[in-house]
């Protein structure tokens, strides 16, 4: 894939309007005052995983509804103070794999704890967390559509919300530092991780590379890829849900958490990629309130930066612990 979004220099200025809906942050206050009605009921039971200088949890707690999510946690062998602590979401189609997948943070000295994304993990990494809720409206194959005519019944609500729950269960582990919590994903993970900067206070900061999740209009109009294809298939046969839809993914866009983080970031974008379009990541990077940085790889696709920005992020958050 050749270049095809706008040159660099204007992605750097590029801001554009948002499509906010004016109960946004009502919506979100009261999703999380709900899930916080409910017990979190964070387990945290030793697992084999066959590692010898990596100390292994499996990982169970309540999610939105009160629906069990599993994760995995993860530090070095034999911690008995807090660590800073990664709370890391997964791309889109992946479940948690198993806990050798997820080395590279607890390697480095960090508490990581994975959370599994409900209803996926059937795409190269297996997942261990079902949906319960099946929603009664149509969807187009994925998890795009899944209850897209109406905000409260939306997919990514729950998952949100999920996330959100994730960092909370963490920090009951005596190792977590809850002074030190950093947020992290690629793709899907990364919509999730900037989402989760948004409305969890108090975090240290998030590292959010090829967002998903963000400019969703933009997206459906530029590229012809999967997942966002899935917002195009359905409505190119329900031609009378497009208000509502747009609707509806305005209060899950990157673009529209992006100005309520105020903590640091160090985003990714690949300007060859045309899953998450440069410009969806600008877009959102742009709006960003906190204090950010970017790393662009020019002539890559969805896979960013891969080796080369894990690098960038291990040097990245070690300066961020430490200042």
């Amino acid at each position: 894939m050749p270049l095809f979004d706008k040159p660099l220099a204007e992605l750097r200025e590029y801001r554009p309007e948002r499509d906010e809906q004016p109960d946004f942050d009502a919506f979100w206050q009261r999703t999380l005052a709900e899930a916080r009605d409910l017990p979190l009921e964070a387990e945290f039971t030793p697992y084999d995983a066959g590692l010898s200088v990596i100390d292994v949890y499996d990982v169970r707690f309540c999610g939105w509804g009160g629906h069990r999510i599993a994760g995995w946690f993860m530090l070095p062998a034999g911690t008995t103070e807090p660590l800073p602590t990664v709370v890391t979401y997964i791309g889109y189609g992946g479940g948690r794999g198993l806990p050798h997948d997820w080395l590279t943070l607890p390697a480095a000295g960090y508490a990581t704890f994975i959370m599994d994304t409900r209803g996926q993990g059937s795409v190269n990494i297996p997942g261990d967390t079902p949906d319960p809720v099946g929603g009664a409206s149509p969807q187009a194959p994925g998890f795009l559509t899944r209850g897209v005519l109406d905000p409260d019944d939306y997919y990514y609500r729950r998952v949100f919300t999920d996330a959100v729950r994730a960092v909370e269960a963490a920090l009951t582990h005596p190792c977590a530092d809850a002074g030190r919590v950093v947020v992290d994903g690629s793709s899907q993970g990364g919509g999730i991780a900037q989402a989760v900067a948004a409305l969890y206070p108090g975090l240290l900061g998030a590292m959010i590379d090829v967002p998903f999740l963000t400019g969703f209009r933009r997206a459906t109009e530029l590229v012809d890829t999967m997942p966002y294809r899935e917002i195009v298939t359905y409505l190119a046969t329900h031609r009378d849900h497009e208000e509502q839809v747009f609707r509806t993914l305005s209060y899950f866009d990157g673009t529209n958490f992006a100005p309520r983080c105020t903590v640091p970031a160090l985003f990714s974008v690949a300007l060859m990629d045309a899953t998450c379009p440069p410009s969806t990541v600008f877009g959102s990077y742009n709006h960003y309130a906190g204090p950010k940085e970017i790393r662009v790889w020019t002539y890559n696709q969805h896979e960013g930066g891969q080796t080369f920005q894990v690098r960038e992020r291990l040097t990245w958050l070690r300066d961020l612990v430490k200042s």
